[in-house]
Order: structure tokens, then sequence, then C-alpha cells
């Protein structure tokens, strides 16, 4: 738990009141959930947190690893994300730009990117159809440079063989 002394972070700040206002108690177990969150930048799913939680502390539950990241996401400090794997990603959200996804669907690799071009159509679209955009998400889904690389290595390797 951060002690008087430690200055808190704006996203505990932000924490702190969301569960003080939803009548929640602070942990210590949240609070270590909270910061290796924080410190991970990868789109972890509820299992990667807690393998990562567990390592620092064994006693806590996958249960509330899963219960504090639904907390994190009320809180508008996560975002939940999926990416066509059939698990629920999480990513940060409070104060960080909005981007869309490039998904690899061999490897699993996840690109980030923003692209100016991609949202002035969206609104353009938007505006054509008189449509609102409250969100929006884009999956874009397909191979990595590395995953074709190796593939052609392996085809070149295979009619290189006798």
């Amino acid at each position: 738990m951060t002690t008087a002394e430690e200055p808190r972070t704006e996203e505990q700040e932000v924490f702190l009141k969301h569960i003080q206002r939803k009548g929640l108690k602070r942990t210590s177990q949240r609070d270590l959930i909270l910061d290796v969150f924080l410190r991970t930048e990868d789109h972890l799913s509820n299992e990667d947190l807690y393998q990562l939680v567990k390592k620092e502390d064994p006693t806590v539950g996958q249960t509330t690893v899963y219960r504090t990241l639904k907390i994190l996401t009320e809180a508008g400090l996560a975002r939940e994300v999926r990416f066509g794997d059939g698990r629920t990603h999480y990513e940060h959200n409070y104060k960080h730009q909005h981007h869309d996804h490039m998904i690899c669907s061999e490897c699993g690799k996840i690109i980030e990117f923003f692209s100016a071009e991609l949202e002035a159509l969206q609104d353009e679209m938007a505006a054509k159809h008189e449509f609102e955009i409250t969100q929006h998400l884009l999956r874009i889904i397909g191979r990595c440079s590395e995953c074709r690389q190796a593939e052609k290595q392996n085809a070149a390797n295979s009619s290189a063989s006798p």
C-alpha cells in the first residue's frame, strides 16, 4: 500500500476515488494489481495479469484479479479489447491516445497504430449517414512481417532440399 509519505500517481488517485464512490475497500491486493497493471504496457488477459501478480504475491487469487480488472475498467483506467482469440484483453485507457490494432493471425503479435486519415474517413462516413459515433474499435487481422519472412525462409529451405 502507498504510505502517507509516498505521493500517489494520478491513476492511483482515480482508482482510490472510484472505489470510495462504489463503497469498496482499498486493499493491498488491489493496490498490487493496479501497480502491476500500470507497469505493464502489454495487452493483458485476466490470466496474464494473474500470472504477473502471483509472482509478487502468491496469495492473490484469480477472482480478485478479475474483479479488480473490472473495477479498473469502470474507473476508466483500463479498456477491454478483443483480438479474435476468444479472450478479453485489457490495455491502458487513462489519458492514452486512441489507437487501433493490427493482429497477426499466426503468432498473435499486436501492432498499435493511429491514422488521422482513417479517423477523418470514419467521421466523413458517419456524417454521410447521419450517425453519431460514441466509440470505435478497428481490428485488422493478417500476418506480420516476421511470420511472412519465416514462411518464405521455410519454403526456400524446402525447395533447396534434394
